[in-house]
């Protein structure tokens, strides 16, 4: 299976390559940053993956880092990576959004495979998310009178009674019901009642 990049950003350069090889051993793209300043001039908001953060580190701290990402709507997931005694960090940090956190030393396998938990996540809610987009795009291209009959069809309502609440003819109605469904790209209504069930956006 191919999963999204982890980016690991760490200022121990020993850590750094355990961490890419023992990814890049189990089919996991990896790519390392000496400091969160370095991964932060590299960042782009279409960064697809897993950030793989160290919480203490010179300069910018992970926790530095997870706020100027929060800061800029980053939805990337972040596991840190901490010692001990920065476990009630990370627990804030949890409560803040981050995905999880590893303490040192850790188990390979364990964080290997939360590290991938944090990959499938992140491509099912870009695919979500793509297909939020895709919808949204559909629905603004109805007229508002479009919209109106799609409301009143959605409502369970037969062309009748739609043209009488509207006061347009059934012609019309059988009108505007056809490119509702052609421009939502479905073929009868119970199909448009699913495509609309799950969006969470503004009609």
């Amino acid at each position: 299976m191919s999963y999204g990049t982890v980016f690991i950003v760490d200022d121990d350069e020993a850590i750094r390559d355990a961490l890419t090889w023992l990814l890049q051993s189990r089919g996991v793209e990896a790519r390392a940053f000496a400091s969160a300043e370095e991964f932060l001039g590299r960042w782009t908001p279409d960064m697809a993956g897993c950030l793989l953060l160290d919480i203490r580190m010179s300069g910018m701290s992970g926790l530095d880092l997870f706020d100027r990402l929060r800061d800029v709507q980053s939805r990337i997931p972040v596991i840190f990576l901490t010692g001990h005694g920065d476990v009630p960090m990370a627990v804030g940090a949890l409560k803040k959004g981050a995905r999880d956190f590893v303490e040192k030393p850790f188990n390979d396998n364990e964080l290997v495979d939360r590290v991938i938990e944090a990959l499938e996540w992140d491509d099912r809610r870009r695919a979500d998310e793509a297909d939020t987009a895709t919808l949204a795009a559909r629905l603004d291209q109805l007229t508002a009178r479009e919209r109106q009959v799609m409301d009143l069809v959605l409502a369970g309502k037969l062309n009748k009674v739609i043209a009488d609440e509207l006061g347009i003819t059934m012609r019309t109605v059988e009108v505007h019901r056809a490119h509702v469904f052609e421009k939502m790209e479905v073929k009868t209504a119970v199909e448009l009642a699913q495509l609309l069930s799950s969006f969470k956006g503004e009609r």
